[in-house]
């Protein structure tokens, strides 16, 4: 099963993209929905609800005035500090009822969770995917006074209590403007359901993980913007097992061309805690690669742990790796014991990177080289640079060691 939260501003046109993936077959959950099961007459919800705003938000049959509630609730922050304080759990309690109730389902199902509030409840690291709909405010402000007839004084404050734009983007993966048509945003949201979603959801289901192909493109900027994303997505699943998530790799040096490949490493305590996480990943969108098990030893290994400083004991290499399903963000995650010579390389090769502008330029004439033998496999592209590594391995630290360096 593949979780997909789709949110978005009010009147960005979240309900056109909710009903398209019910179309394409999604199973829905959406949180206006629910938020309105919640607080129906004879509801814990509505009877908290009175509580905190008075019987003037009930209409004369006992149910909810929601324009009343409205006018108490969106005065100030602390009014709806005290709304959502209610409502979220609840809705919160009756999702998981929902989604525990569809788990079982047999195929790529996926579960697309409508959720308006889905940035401002802090949720989105929650899914494998985020798919937000955005619309200018303008837009949507004149969506909100014509199509629901609100007061345009109304509109604006409803937008304005929401995140900005700023806050969406940070957590989408997938961005879908709907300034233009209604037939457009129907067309794009049926292209991503096709070419990502469905792709995503059967690998899952197959455990089968994405690789991108041994090729370097130009540094692309928002790869750290990517890395937060799934660094955030990771601390999540991986809860207070992942001593620290730090992202790894050429794509974590600045303005360095690469692999468009982000990595990503876990540290943990032991091995067998890496083990203990390989569900928590898959429910995540990473697989388990099964077969790798280790990283390339290199002799008179580093650390700045005292216990595991030059040392040869190959055992310190072992780690335990899993790759993103996803097929338009391939993804490495490493998960390595904390302390052990490779765990403080990877940490300390990206440092040493970025202060070195020379070693840069070295690499990526090495990356360069092993991209033309490599033909395009990621296994022949890894064993072409490996020779560097040997050396490069040395170099790093005594860099590290000039500088004072620690993770």
């Amino acid at each position: 099963m593949l979780r997909i939260g789709l949110t978005g501003g009010i009147g960005a046109g979240k309900s056109v993209l909710s009903d398209t993936f019910s179309q394409c077959g999604g199973i829905i959950v959406d949180g206006d929905v629910l938020a309105r099961e919640v607080v129906q007459p004879g509801t814990e919800g509505l009877a908290s609800l009175v509580d905190a705003f008075g019987d003037g938000i009930l209409l004369p049959d006992g149910a909810l005035d929601r324009p009343a509630l409205a006018a108490k609730a969106f005065r100030d922050d602390n009014a709806r500090g005290v709304l959502n304080g209610i409502v979220h759990p609840l809705v919160a309690r009756r999702r998981t009822e929902i989604i525990a109730a569809v788990s079982e389902a047999p195929g790529d199902t996926v579960v697309v969770e409508d959720i308006p509030l889905l940035v401002e409840s802090g949720m989105a690291p929650l899914f494998p995917l985020v798919v937000v709909v955005h619309a200018d405010v303008e837009v949507r402000v004149r969506r909100l006074v014509e199509q629901r007839g609100m007061s345009e004084e109304d509109a604006r404050a409803r937008i304005a209590a929401q995140a900005d734009d700023e806050q969406r983007r940070a957590v989408a993966d997938v961005w879908l403007d709907n300034s233009s048509t209604h037939e457009d945003l129907v067309g794009r949201a049926r292209d991503v359901w096709n070419n990502r979603i469905l792709p995503f959801a059967h690998n899952l289901t197959q455990r089968q993980i994405v690789r991108a192909p041994a090729r370097l493109v130009p540094a692309d900027p928002t790869w750290p913007e990517q890395a937060r994303r799934i660094v955030n997505r990771l601390r999540t699943a991986c809860g207070h097992k992942a001593l620290r998530v730090d992202h790894i790799g050429s794509t974590a040096v600045p303005e360095f061309d690469a692999k468009d490949v982000i990595d990503i490493q876990v540290t943990v305590e032991s091995l067998a805690v890496a083990d203990e996480l390989a569900g928590p990943l898959l429910s995540a969108g990473y697989p388990r690669i099964e077969h790798i098990t280790g990283d390339a030893v290199k002799s008179d290994a580093r650390s700045t742990v005292s216990r595991y400083d030059h040392t040869d004991d190959p055992a310190l290499w072992h780690k335990r790796i899993h790759a993103s399903a996803d097929p338009e963000r391939p993804t490495n995650v490493h998960i390595r014991v904390d302390g052990w010579p490779n765990q403080q390389f990877a940490l300390v090769f990206v440092d040493w990177l970025a202060a070195n502008p020379g070693v840069r330029a070295d690499y990526l004439a090495v990356k360069r080289a092993a991209e033309s033998r490599g033909r395009g496999e990621a296994a022949h592209y890894a064993d072409a640079k490996e020779p560097w590594f040997l050396d490069a391995y040395r170099r790093a630290w005594e860099w590290a060691d000039s500088t004072g360096w620690r993770p």
